[in-house]
């Protein structure tokens, strides 16, 4: 449901049920002031939860866990990745989830609490585990995504490599990195909250948690994988470049190499002496001709005998 102001979810904290509270946007900043003072939630959380540069972390209070997390959304109309910074406060009967702008991955999670499956009758742990997992798996779609880009950017730098092929590279290249600086610190995160010693995590939800932790570790070879397939292709991409280089100035050269002793006559034949018997020759000209067309062909049949051409 929605409330229409930040004091109206207040009451939530002292029932006996499980809430979960979900905030769109931080640019409301006395709506999190308001949910920040409600449930006792320290300055310095909300100074960092406003602060979307923070790296992913997690933070244990007295009454309430702090988790910091990057979603990573996929952009299908650019075809590229964005990431959002999104935080969540445990508490004993409430989880508080702070995103920057609308648009997330917890539809699955909504879904399943419409439909009251068990997620309903679990502790706020849960919930929390359930969101954190949303958000890891959706790592494995823009993988999906990301793949299919590189499958098709390795058929055309086999067929033809371009400068737009270089960059798509660099851009696939960029989001890796992205993804790499997004799921290394989740892991941790995870690793952590799953910790037996951890309070207001119960042990039954340590265990989903460690699944999630499997589930970083297959993102993270993953990436690692697309990492090192990238750099292939790029390597590949440079070598067809020098390759075509090496042909143009293979040709260049052949050319240049043809017309050497062409010059070389006109050169002999243009200089500006009195007596050269040749000139006062009737078919000179056409002899000169001959000559030259002649060394010409002579040489393209070498190189052609070369493999040259």
């Amino acid at each position: 449901r929605d409330y229409p102001d930040a004091a109206s979810c207040l009451p939530l904290r002292d029932t006996d049920s499980i809430s979960w509270i979900n905030v769109e946007g931080l640019h409301q900043v006395e709506v999190i002031e308001t949910l920040g003072q409600g449930f006792g939630l320290h300055p310095l959380v909300l100074e960092d939860i406003l602060n979307t540069d923070q790296r992913p972390k997690v933070e244990i209070y007295d009454d309430y866990i702090f988790i910091v997390v990057k979603m990573l959304l996929y952009d299908t109309e650019h075809e590229g990745v964005r990431t959002e910074q999104v935080s969540l406060v445990l508490g004993k009967n409430f989880v508080i989830s702070f995103q920057e702008c609308h648009g997330d991955v917890f539809d699955g999670v909504r879904e399943r609490l419409r439909h009251g499956r068990r997620i309903r009758f679990l502790g706020s742990d849960y919930l929390a585990y359930a969101l954190i997992d949303a958000i890891v798996d959706s790592h494995f779609f823009i993988l999906e995504k990301i793949g299919e880009e590189i499958e098709q950017l390795e058929d055309e730098l086999l067929a033809d490599p371009s400068p737009e092929s270089l960059n798509q590279i660099h851009r696939l290249r960029r989001e890796m990195i992205l993804l790499r600086k997004s799921v290394w610190p989740l892991r941790e995160l995870v690793s952590e909250l799953s910790r037996e010693d951890t309070p207001m995590v119960s042990r039954e939800t340590g265990v989903f948690l460690r699944d999630v932790y499997d589930h970083c570790i297959q993102v993270i070879d993953t990436v690692e994988t697309f990492r090192d397939l990238l750099g292939g292709m790029l390597d590949l991409y440079m070598s067809n470049v020098s390759n075509r280089m090496n042909e143009v100035m293979k040709v260049l050269t052949l050319i240049a190499t043809i017309f050497i002793p062409l010059t070389f006559i006109a050169g002999v034949y243009g200089m500006n002496f009195e007596y050269m018997p040749e000139l006062s020759w009737k078919w000179a000209y056409p002899a000169v001709w001959g000559i030259m067309i002649g060394v010409g062909i002579g040489l393209v049949f070498l190189f052609k005998k070369k493999n040259w051409l």
